[in-house]
C-alpha cells in the first residue's frame, strides 16, 4: 500500500480513472435531476443524494464482485446466431428503459403539471428511487468496466469511484437547478439519453459505437443550446429595458 502511494504511475492512474469515473457519471446525474424534479421541492435535495448513494453502492458492489462482472462477457445463450452475454442483455435491458423513460419524461414536459396528492408523495418518492437504482446499476456496469480496463489496482479503483462520486454530489446541486431552470437544457438532456439508450442497445448486439462521436455531438450540441440561452437573456434584458 505503501508503494502504491510514492508511486507517480499509480497518482497518475488514480487522476485519469477518476477523471473518466466523473465523465461517466455526468449523464447518471443529469438523469437524476430529471427524475428528482418530478418530486415535491422539499424531497428532491434528499432524493438527488440517496440516488447519488445509491451510484456509488452500485459501483462499488459490482468492483467488489469483479470476477463476476468480467465473467458477465460469456456467453449465455445464442439468439439469431448473435451471442448474448449477461453484459448484453444489462445493456439491452438498460437501453429499452433509458428509450421508454426518457420519451414518458418528454411527453410528460409537454402535459400542465396537476398538484399531487400527499398520500401519494411518498410512493412517488420511493418509485424515483427504485428508478434511480436501476439506471445506475445500468451505468455503473459501463464505469465498473472501465476501470478494471484501465488499472490493475483494487485500492484505486474503490478511490477513484469514491472521489468521483463525491464530485457528483457536489456538482449534482447546480446542474440539477440548470436543468431546472432552462426547460430546453432538459428536453435536450433527455434527447441525449435517448441516444445514450440506442448505443446501449445497439452495443448489446456487439455493434461497437465510437464514444468520441457520441460526446462530440452532446459537446457541439450544449454549446450551440448554450449559445441560444445567452441570447434570450440578453433579448429578455432589452425588452426589459424598453
Amino acid at each position: 500500500m505503501l508503494d502504491m502511494l510514492a508511486s507517480p504511475e499509480a497518482w497518475i492512474a488514480l487522476g485519469t480513472l477518476t477523471a473518466l469515473e466523473i465523465v461517466l457519471g455526468i449523464d447518471n446525474i443529469i438523469f437524476i435531476s430529471i427524475l428528482v424534479a418530478r418530486l415535491p421541492v422539499e424531497q428532491r435535495d434528499r432524493a438527488r443524494k440517496l440516488g447519488i448513494g445509491l451510484a456509488m453502492v452500485a459501483r462499488l458492489g459490482l468492483l467488489l464482485s469483479i470476477t463476476w462482472v468480467m465473467g458477465l462477457v460469456d456467453p449465455w445463450f445464442t439468439a439469431f446466431d448473435q451471442q448474448i452475454s449477461g453484459r448484453d442483455i444489462i445493456l439491452i435491458g438498460g437501453g429499452l428503459f433509458l428509450l421508454a423513460k426518457s420519451t414518458h419524461e418528454i411527453h410528460a414536459s409537454f402535459e400542465i403539471e396537476e398538484e399531487s396528492e400527499k398520500n401519494g408523495a411518498s410512493a412517488a418518492f420511493y418509485s424515483i428511487l427504485i428508478q434511480i437504482a436501476i439506471l445506475d446499476i445500468v451505468f455503473s456496469l459501463d464505469s465498473v468496466i472501465t476501470a478494471v480496463g484501465l488499472v490493475d489496482e483494487l485500492p484505486i479503483m474503490v478511490a477513484a469511484i469514491v472521489i468521483a462520486v463525491g464530485v457528483m454530489l457536489l456538482a449534482s446541486k447546480a446542474i440539477s437547478d440548470f436543468v431546472d431552470n432552462n426547460p430546453t437544457i432538459k428536453i435536450l438532456a433527455l434527447s441525449f439519453l435517448i441516444m445514450v439508450g440506442m448505443t446501449l442497445i445497439v452495443e448489446g448486439f456487439d455493434v461497437h459505437v465510437p464514444k468520441g462521436y457520441i460526446y462530440f455531438a452532446m459537446a457541439f450540441s450544449v454549446a450551440v443550446e448554450m449559445v441560444n440561452i445567452r441570447m434570450r437573456k440578453k433579448q429578455t434584458h432589452t425588452l426589459k429595458l424598453k
